[in-house]
């Protein structure tokens, strides 16, 4: 291809290219801006397909059936460590792991999905046999690959809106057609695959290849492949799955998660400013450990290929694909300052999300991963599992989230408890302040900081759950109306047919009683707040005539249903969410 400036060219920035130039790329895309190194690379180099085996893999033809987030399950019925299928089939268990591609994301991450996938896909198979009665019973049409199942390969998301982001992906995982993978061969390791394919010069060929948003098998075999292996390379790869791995596994969706960042041991300092500046000063080391091994990556692949000319090794801080990276975390064109205080406050969030994960008995200071995790569990089963806990769950599962502390569960108070068992009573008041200025859009504000956290419970907390655990909550929000004079937190894990009664009885009734003794305690001048107490008295009355007649049908829910499926069991009187749909496969 060259560029025609003659004078007898009256077109400016005008290119000749032959057909021959475009027979140099695999699909001959009409790339007529590569330049005649990028074409010889494509023409001499062979393509990535001789040397790996790329595969699409499994559509459900029902993902509301068939996928569930991994917090929706029981723990009990998950087996995420099968390396065969043979593995997987004798486990009995009936969800697996599943690669469904996912967002920008490098190296490590995207793994909070699975599939039913029990007796070998049986209901999954049978279902697309059923659906689609032209197969003539061969449902391999739609469920693709099925024998590559639980080995470890590399993936990569099939719909991307900017650059590719290729993933680790360790035994255990079955995967989605919109998150294909490519397996090691004796010519290619896990290692020299994953490396090359994040680099720079990938991205540059993918685009020549497919300018579309879309990026299949066939464009990822024709990439020109030089697979580099040595020591160097191996550990820098090493260390890039390490860190993208720990930064995924910080955060409660993922399965691996133990604990938090801000309470792990290396970290902890007195208070949790001190203890934020120290964890956010190795996120930021992290950080740009992760640029330096990036970039020195791309520099091998760009000289490898003679590139020098057209690529350069630099990678943004937005690529750097860490939650803990607010670059990359956060979009649009924001201040280091305006980064920093959204980071601050997701992680106070996170804090604040954790202790109630450590109030209903989900998480435990004193044992890693997950506690109650199966249906039903009650704090009988936490026990046995914590004899001596530091701080003890609530016992009946139903957490009051009202307006003032009404009750000695009440979740601000239990809130000041978890505080005290993690940084200590002696720091308490400073660690308050500093919560409530993390939450706070108004740092001019005159509440106290116990009302700005116990406004968050009554206003926020639930919505952010919502949003953190993807439409899929597992604390459910029940709630009296607008005016919010009832409000109580149950997690779903430990729910059973009794729990409405005793929500109704233990607090909804007890409420009532204390607002009324509340107003027979007013004088004549505190008239607005007779009339406010007796509106939500009212709200409360209304509510409870609801609440009785839900108690007496004796709600079961079962937890490999989903989320989805048992929230709208209780509809109508619950704290609204807009459930999201699994999307399409």
């Amino acid at each position: 291809m060259t560029r025609d400036n003659s004078a007898n060219n009256p077109v400016p920035n005008f290119y000749r290219a032959s057909a021959a130039d475009f027979k140099k790329i695999p699909g001959s895309p009409i790339a007529y801006w590569v330049s005649d190194t990028t074409r010889d690379i494509f023409e001499h180099f062979p393509p990535l397909g001789t040397k790996v085996d790329a595969r699409v893999g499994l559509m459900t033809s029902d993902n509301d059936r068939f996928l569930r987030f991994c917090w929706e399950v029981p723990l009990s019925s998950i087996c995420y460590d099968a390396s065969t299928s043979e593995q997987a089939e004798n486990s009995e268990k009936r969800w697996f792991p599943h690669n469904k591609g996912g967002s920008f994301r490098k190296w490590a991450g995207n793994q909070e999905y699975l599939v039913d996938w029990e007796n070998n896909g049986r209901r999954i198979k049978q279902t697309v046999i059923k659906k689609y009665p032209y197969l003539n019973g061969n449902p391999n049409f739609v469920v693709h690959d099925d024998g590559y199942y639980f080995k470890p390969a590399v993936s990569w998301s099939e719909i991307t809106s900017g650059n590719n982001a290729f993933r680790h992906y360790p035994n255990g995982f079955t995967f989605n057609v919109k998150g294909m993978c490519v397996f090691p061969s004796s010519e290619c390791s896990i290692e020299q695959l994953l490396v090359f394919c994040n680099s720079k010069f990938v991205n540059f060929a993918t685009k020549i290849l497919n300018p579309t948003t879309s990026f299949g098998v066939g464009n990822f075999n024709s990439l020109p492949s030089t697979l580099i292996n040595h020591d160097g390379i191996v550990n820098s790869v090493h260390c890039l799955v390490n860190h993208a791995q720990k930064d995924w596994d910080s955060y409660e969706i993922s399965w691996n998660f133990s604990t938090l960042p801000l309470l792990q041991y290396e970290y902890h300092q007195p208070t949790i400013s001190e203890t934020y500046t120290k964890l956010r000063a190795h996120w930021q080391e992290m950080t740009l450990e992760m640029r330096r091994l990036e970039e020195e990556n791309n520099r091998i692949f760009i000289e490898a290929y003679g590139l020098q000319d057209e690529l350069t090794p630099e990678v943004p801080l937005s690529e750097i694909t860490l939650t803990c990276n607010p670059h990359y975390r956060y979009k649009g064109n924001k201040s280091e300052e305006e980064l920093g205080a959204l980071l601050l406050t997701d992680t106070i969030k996170e804090f604040i999300s954790y202790a109630v994960g450590c109030m209903f008995g989900r998480y435990s200071l004193d044992k890693p991963g997950l506690i109650l995790a199966n249906q039903g569990e009650t704090i009988n089963d936490y026990v046995q599992q914590v004899p001596e806990p530091s701080f003890m769950p609530d016992d009946d599962n139903i957490i009051p989230i009202l307006e003032d502390e009404y009750f000695t569960d009440d979740i601000v108070g239990r809130f000041k408890e978890f505080l005290k068992a993690t940084f200590g009573a002696e720091s308490l008041a400073e660690n308050l302040e500093f919560i409530s200025g993390a939450l706070s859009k108004s740092k001019k504000g005159s509440a106290s900081p116990e009302k700005v956290i116990r406004d968050y419970f009554l206003k926020s907390f639930f919505k952010d759950h919502v949003k953190m655990y993807k439409k899929r909550p597992i604390y459910w929000l029940f709630t009296s109306g607008k005016g919010r004079g009832f409000n109580a937190l149950v997690y779903m894990h430990r729910y059973n047919r009794e729990t409405l009664a005793k929500m109704r009885t233990d607090y909804l009734l007890e409420l009532e009683a204390k607002l009324d003794a509340r107003i027979g305690m007013l004088g004549d001048e505190s008239a607005a707040e007779k009339g406010r107490l007796g509106k939500q008295i009212e709200e409360l009355a209304a509510y409870d005539e609801v609440l009785h007649n839900k108690s007496l049908e004796y709600i079961d829910i079962d937890l490999d249903d989903g989320v989805k499926v048992n929230y709208a069991k209780f509809e109508g009187w619950w704290g609204r969410y807009e459930c999201c749909e699994l999307g399409k496969n």
